[in-house]
């Protein structure tokens, strides 16, 4: 679809996921903001959107195939179903069940409240939780008289580097492998603090030890609620926890942004293998034969993925993104009748450290974390499995994942009955390392990509595997792609009429967005 000369660009978003529809979302929105005619063409390779937001409905039964909620301190995600008008429906977790469970020599213990990932807010929980032995409580003591370590503007560290240098090998194997663990898939010894969590090297920067600082950021925290509450009377906003989901499941989220875009802007079944410069505008080979032409690309889908689309246009590019590994991991919802379940299930789920050679990785229990997840009578519950330190968990076939998966739920929760159903979802190659030294490689991508004007990439492998982070990957690509060409429009109109003018400048005012090709 050519530029006629009344100022309509194109862009095409390669990956429907959550990061392809956020970005598909921004220009839309960004067009309608500066009155510029805008075409957008999202394009799929499966069948339906979404990635791995997948959620399933049947028998009063709502499961979540991939994530099935989002963190609110991260803006991105909450602000973008603010402005899909999706406020009302956003869920917070179970206000009498927020806490977790690690497991001990085959039995469930709570985290002590006040504990953070890595460190303790609050002494006496931490002293008193029966999760950590004598010995390793003094080791992890140590961390308030440790010296802090200069790691410098960019230094980097791994989190089993650091947890056990701040706190000692059981607080890693106890508590920070799991947790981690169960976000990132990812082997501690290979997992970058600084892509991460780099509030922990920020914080052994400011305040040396990490208890202490993790007690003042605390009681900074509780000085915060108690100011809110002073104003709640004139200001009373929606209150949320850190953990939030949508009423009706995840995919919702994805529904609605679809809706904001005319049905042939989107193409599923239109896997694309190459894209190409060609006179300043961008061409787009798809699997099935067919081109499609536009001003401006945005590619969301796997960096490897990525990678074989730009290899003929820039080999060290390429060779960048094919170097950013994935590993593979599944999820396995299973329902059971309450009486069934002889655990009081009095939080949202447990992890399984590595050390307790379990196959499970993690377990929610959604039926208790979020409401309208499960009928009266029964509990849904999520095994986590794979990832990058159990891959022969994930290689098993479907009958042995599922009798372990059993197994492992009789011996920890005491589960003898049959489950009223499994439905087990495979995601291949879906989850990215972030080893350290990540974010120098992504600095590297983004560098690269300076030289081709008009194209971006997002999604998971750069910023964070989180739906708020792929939110926020997807939007600031599509600002990128729409800067670039509000650049050249500008230059362009100062081009032939000798004078300047403002971006987007000129033109019709009104918004037209779509289509793809047939």
């Amino acid at each position: 679809m050519a530029d006629t000369g009344s100022g309509r660009k194109r862009i095409i978003v390669v990956g429907g996921g959550v990061s392809g529809m956020a970005a598909a979302h921004r220009v839309v929105e960004l067009a309608a903001a500066r009155g510029t005619p805008i075409d957008i063409c999202v394009l799929e390779a499966r069948d339906q959107l979404g990635g791995s937001l997948v959620t399933n409905r049947h028998d009063g039964f709502l499961v979540e195939a991939g994530p099935d909620s989002f963190i609110t301190q991260k803006p991105w995600a909450l602000a973008l179903c603010k402005r899909l008008g999706l406020t009302d429906e956003i869920i917070p977790t179970n206000p009498a069940f927020r806490r977790t469970f690690v497991v001990r020599r085959g039995r469930l213990h709570p985290i002590p409240e006040g504990f953070l990932l890595l460190a303790p807010s609050r002494i006496m929980p931490f002293v008193t939780s029966r999760l950590f032995s004598w010995p390793g409580k003094l080791r992890m003591g140590l961390d308030l008289i440790l010296p802090a370590r200069d790691h410098g503007r960019d230094g980097d560290e791994s989190l089993a580097s650091f947890v056990r240098r701040r706190f000692g090998r059981e607080a890693l194997e106890r508590v920070a492998q799991p947790l981690v663990g169960g976000i990132y898939t990812a082997d501690p010894e290979k997992l970058s603090l600084r892509a991460t969590m780099p509030r922990f090297l920020e914080m052994e920067a400011e305040h040396r030890s990490l208890i202490l600082g993790m007690r003042r950021g605390a009681k900074a925290m509780a000085r915060a609620a108690q100011e809110r509450k002073t104003v709640q009377s004139v200001d009373s906003g929606a209150r949320y926890s850190m953990f939030v989901s949508l009423a009706s499941g995840m995919s919702r989220l994805i529904d609605v942004l679809r809706s904001r875009l005319p049905a042939d802007a989107i193409r599923t079944n239109a896997a694309v293998t190459r894209i190409a410069p060609v006179s300043g505008r961008w061409q787009v080979s798809l699997a099935d034969g067919a081109t499609e032409i536009a001003d401006g690309a945005i590619l969301t889908c796997a960096a490897y993925h990525s990678a074989e689309l730009v290899r003929p246009l820039d080999a060290s590019l390429a060779d960048d993104l094919a170097s950013i590994s994935y590993a593979s991991s599944a999820t396995m919802s299973l329902a059971f009748r309450r009486d069934d379940v002889p655990n009081p299930l009095d939080g949202f789920g447990f992890v399984v450290p590595a050390v307790e050679n379990k196959t499970l990785i993690a377990v929610t229990f959604n039926s208790v974390k979020f409401a309208g997840r499960a009928p009266d009578g029964w509990v849904l519950m999520r095994a986590f499995l794979g990832g990058a330190m159990q891959p022969d968990v994930y290689d098993m076939d479907d009958a042995r994942l599922r009798d372990a998966v059993l197994r492992d739920l009789r011996d920890l929760l005491g589960i003898e009955a049959p489950p009223r159903f499994v439905e087990l979802y495979r995601w291949p190659r879906s989850m990215p390392q972030y080893p350290v030294g990540h974010l120098h490689a992504v600095a590297a991508i983004h560098n690269k990509l300076a030289s081709w004007p008009g194209l971006a990439i997002g999604g998971s492998a750069f910023g964070g595997v989180g739906i708020p982070d792929c939110v926020y990957s997807g939007e600031q690509a599509a600002e990128a792609v729409v800067a670039h060409l509000a650049d050249a429009r500008v230059l362009a109109s100062t081009a032939s009429s000798g004078e300047s003018g403002a971006a987007f400048a000129g033109g019709s005012r009104g918004t037209r967005i779509g289509r793809c090709s047939p």
